[in-house]
């Protein structure tokens, strides 16, 4: 964290300063439709952002769609075969990374059909969501947002980062899931996710963010 500036920023300005730069993001593939993701641990709440800047994108004209990837996570039997707190299954197995690829990424390549599946799994029901296909027309953004994103060489565009210091994503995050904690670890120390986003976003305080700019 000491390698980059960060500055004070609100929330709202936050969302309306990344929806100002994804108006003129082109992505390096030659694909009509930008990808961002918006990458942090359940606790630093990734997707309020993500929801932040879709409204900003609509404000200005400029469709997109958000995506969770807990909307795409594994059957129970998959995700829990070694238990149902094992960390490193959480790291490399609790999501469903092959439907993604064909789901989300796939119709948004050069040459695809922009037909995007918004979700698979319902965790809950431990059953498939039978979610309709979504269009994105050209120009359209996706925003991914969960955890661990960063590690899996999805063809992002844009990527931000919602960072938590240790203690902090120990405070926020529920007891019942702490055993998460050493995947995140891990995460750190293999992926650098606050180093290689081209977007930090600093969110110790939920009520004052830092970001890189």
């Amino acid at each position: 964290m000491g390698r980059v500036r960060l500055e004070a920023i609100t929330w709202e300005r936050l969302g309306d300063l990344l929806a100002e730069r994804l108006l003129d993001l082109k992505p390096g593939d030659g694909s009509p439709w930008p990808r961002v993701a918006i990458d942090g641990a359940p606790a630093a709440r990734p997707g309020d952002l993500a929801e932040r800047v879709r409204e900003a994108l609509r404000l200005r004209g400029r469709s997109s769609l958000v995506v969770a990837t807990e909307g795409f996570l594994r059957p129970a039997s998959l995700r829990l075969e070694y238990g149902h707190h094992d960390a490193e299954s959480y790291y490399s197995g609790w999501f469903d990374t092959g439907a993604l690829w064909r789901e989300v990424f796939g119709p948004l390549d050069p040459g695809g059909d922009g037909r995007v599946l918004p979700d698979l799994w319902d965790p809950v029901a431990d059953r498939a969501t039978r979610s309709s296909y979504v269009h994105l027309p050209p120009g359209g953004v996706l925003l991914l947002h969960g955890p661990l994103l960063l590690s899996h060489w999805f063809p992002f565009d844009l990527t931000v980062h919602v960072s938590l210091s240790p203690g902090a994503l120990r405070r926020r995050t529920p007891e019942p899931e702490r055993w998460t904690l050493p995947a995140f670890e891990r995460y750190e120390a293999e992926t650098d996710p606050a180093g290689t986003a081209d977007v930090l976003v600093r969110a110790d305080d939920p009520r004052h963010p830092a970001w890189s700019g």
